[in-house]
């Protein structure tokens, strides 16, 4: 008579378990899904930029005439009121994409025909003329910001760069291998040197970053409207307050040929973003700046000299913002006047808090405003929407992006395995 083992049937694992890798961890796919319900900062951004293009329908749906009217008579036509506003919504976002980026019926004919390149391609080149400076002087207040920095002088400093960028310019005649990049280096130390009076100030005397830099603004902002009005930077035979040209041998050459604006400041601003990733990660010096923003009495422990570092980011910081205002004035402006610069060193200011202090944050969030930039004057043209929106939906980013922990809780998301998102920013007191 045979015995027959008996015992508890083998477990089943259910239908719905998952696999686990080859060392005991979750498949790709898996931690991908973990990672979308996680509050990281891939999907914090991308949910602060969901959040912003939705507010900005809502705000198009009520201040849009037509869009009202239709809504007016939604007892009687309901699909129509629907209709038009999606319709307006769409043709909205739609001339921001096709005004900043490329139009598919304009690159659809220059393939067909073989004409009209420069109208296809004209609004990405004024999307990389738009978002140069801005990575040039989001860099250096990145830089700053990242050490425990304030700098908020990077308009000043830009103003500075332009100033001894346009001096080099027509003051000394060489041929364009020599000139131009002196003129590039006149710009950098320009700006360093604007930078170097509060790092000076902070490190002997402690003045606080913030009120020199601001005032220090309006200081260079007032030498340039000297300089204007006096020899010899004033155009000669001008009564306006018109610099001289920059030469030729001084001008940035296009990237895509003479009729589209991109030129050369374009690349100089993605390689100082590079040079800026590789200090911060793989310099001693850089090592020194992350540890004393993180925490400077662990530095000084460390034994590092915590004034010296504060002089030498404030310059570095200087210098990239001197860089923003040269390639403007070398790529595409060529001379100077009052105001110059616009609002480039304060949505500097923005752009490395969208960045959250990083080189390819800080790149991708001055292409994003760049192009919201240029193309909300295209959609103001084509659907009559006014411009502000597109600054409503810049600074909609930019509070979701500082608020995360709003973000979190608004779309319910865990938090992330890392912790929270931090600014990586040191209060007024630090």
């Amino acid at each position: 008579m045979t015995r027959t083992e008996t015992g508890p049937p083998p477990a089943v694992a259910p239908a719905t378990a998952v696999e686990p890798g080859p060392r005991g961890e979750p498949p790709a796919w898996a931690r991908l899904a973990r990672r979308l319900v996680e509050a990281n900062v891939a999907v914090v951004t991308v949910l602060a930029l969901f959040t912003a293009l939705v507010i900005g329908a809502i705000l198009i749906t009520a201040t849009t005439p037509s869009v009202l009217h239709a809504w007016s008579q939604v007892g009687s036509a309901p699909g129509h009121a629907f209709y038009v506003t999606g319709a307006t919504i769409g043709d909205a976002y739609g001339a921001i994409f096709t005004g900043s980026v490329i139009s598919p019926s304009a690159l659809g004919h220059a393939i067909s025909t073989g004409r009209g390149w420069t109208g296809a391609f004209n609004p990405i080149s004024e999307t990389l003329v738009k978002a140069a400076p801005l990575i040039l002087a989001g860099l250096g207040v990145a830089l700053g910001f990242s050490t425990g920095v304030f700098n908020i002088g990077a308009q000043g400093q830009l103003i500075a760069g332009a100033i001894a960028a346009l001096y080099v310019g027509f003051a000394v005649h060489l041929p364009i291998g020599i000139h131009l990049p002196l003129v590039v280096l006149g710009g950098a130390a320009g700006g360093a040197v604007a930078g170097f009076i509060p790092g000076i100030l902070k490190a002997r005397t402690g003045a606080h970053e913030v009120i020199v830099t601001i005032m220090l603004n309006y200081v260079f902002l007032d030498l340039l409207t000297y300089l204007l009005t006096s020899r010899p930077f004033q155009q000669p035979g001008q009564s306006n307050a018109i610099s001289r040209t920059m030469p030729a041998t001084a001008r940035l050459p296009h990237l895509f040929g003479s009729t589209l604006r991109a030129n050369l400041g374009f690349v100089i601003a993605l390689a100082a973003a590079l040079a800026v990733a590789w200090f911060a990660r793989r310099s001693t010096l850089g090592f020194s700046f992350r540890v004393i923003g993180a925490n400077q009495r662990a530095g000084r422990t460390a034994g590092m000299d915590v004034r010296r570092v504060t002089v030498l980011v404030l310059v570095i910081s200087g210098a990239l913002a001197g860089l923003a205002g040269t390639v403007t004035l070398s790529g595409t402006d060529f001379f100077l006047s009052t105001g110059y610069g616009g609002n480039i060193g304060f949505d500097a200011i923005t752009v490395a808090l969208l960045g959250r202090n990083r080189p390819l944050g800080v790149v991708l969030g001055s292409l994003l405003f760049a192009a919201l930039d240029v193309g909300g004057a295209s959609m103001q043209v084509a659907t009559g929407i006014p411009i502000d929106l597109s600054s409503v939906i810049q600074a909609t980013i930019v509070f979701c992006i500082a608020t995360p922990m709003l973000v979190r809780e608004l779309y319910r998301l865990r938090e992330a395995g890392g912790g929270s998102i931090q600014l990586f920013m040191k209060g007024w007191s630090s």
